[in-house]
């Protein structure tokens, strides 16, 4: 089976998860760590070129300061442990999201992650951390209306193609499909653009819950779609 190419997920169920444990939400945070190293495995294993993961967004600084510190800590945990596995398995890593306001800590793990795997090729994991889809547009905006002010770029030339070259995913394969867990049936302010066209699959699995089986079932649901990208001749995602 031909697999989708670049497969974003919004993982979305962590709190929830440790709720009806009688955990604390920190608990569902760290066991959804495991799962996105399950799924970093499984999304290289069935051939996915590009995975997507949101995992911090920009409205995330508005939650309590305990939660954002302990997300942020799992962020650097995930990446100190784990880049040096990533890296021998050939996964490529980068950070969408807007920098400017990082810490530099931060920035400088995120730079690491970057340049020891530029090479890589087996498969690209983009992080979305600080990252908002309207925050992304606004920012391409500002690069195109700076370019038109020095003179390099004509106000005919901006179009559909002069955004998408200047966003995040510039380069990449366009998104075939978004999986979102934990039950809600919204894009939170994720990859909008980007998913014009994409697929969209919802679960009511907790992301600490998704593996190998639930990312496999929503791809085969992809491959089994007809996308006409509104046309009228249907196109299939995948065949067999």
């Amino acid at each position: 089976m031909v697999t989708a190419r670049h497969v974003a997920i919004i993982m979305d169920g962590n709190g929830r998860w440790a709720t009806a444990r009688g955990l604390p939400r920190s608990a569902g945070h760290r066991a959804g760590v495991e799962a996105l190293r399950r799924t970093v495995r499984a999304a290289g294993d069935i051939g996915v070129e590009v995975l997507t993961v949101y995992a911090f967004s920009s409205e995330n600084w508005s939650r309590p300061k305990s939660e954002v510190s302990d997300l942020l800590g799992l962020f650097r945990h995930f990446v100190e442990r784990d880049l040096r596995k990533l890296h021998e398995a050939g996964v490529r890593v980068r950070m969408i999201g807007n920098r400017s306001t990082l810490a530099g800590d931060i920035l400088t793990l995120i730079l690491k992650a970057e340049q020891l795997t530029a090479d890589n090729g087996k498969l690209q994991l983009n992080i979305a951390f600080n990252y908002g889809s309207r925050d992304e547009v606004a920012r391409v905006a500002q690069q195109l209306a700076a370019e038109v002010a020095a003179g390099h770029l004509a106000v005919d030339d901006i179009s559909e193609d002069a955004i998408s070259s200047r966003l995040d995913t510039a380069g990449q394969p366009p998104l075939d499909l978004l999986i979102r867990t934990g039950g809600d049936r919204r894009l939170s302010n994720f990859l909008m653009w980007q998913a014009s066209y994409a697929e969209l699959v919802f679960t009511d699995t907790h992301w600490p819950d998704f593996g190998f089986d639930d990312l496999v079932a929503a791809v085969s649901e992809f491959s089994g779609r007809e996308r006409r990208y509104g046309g009228l001749d249907a196109v299939k995602s995948a065949t067999g």
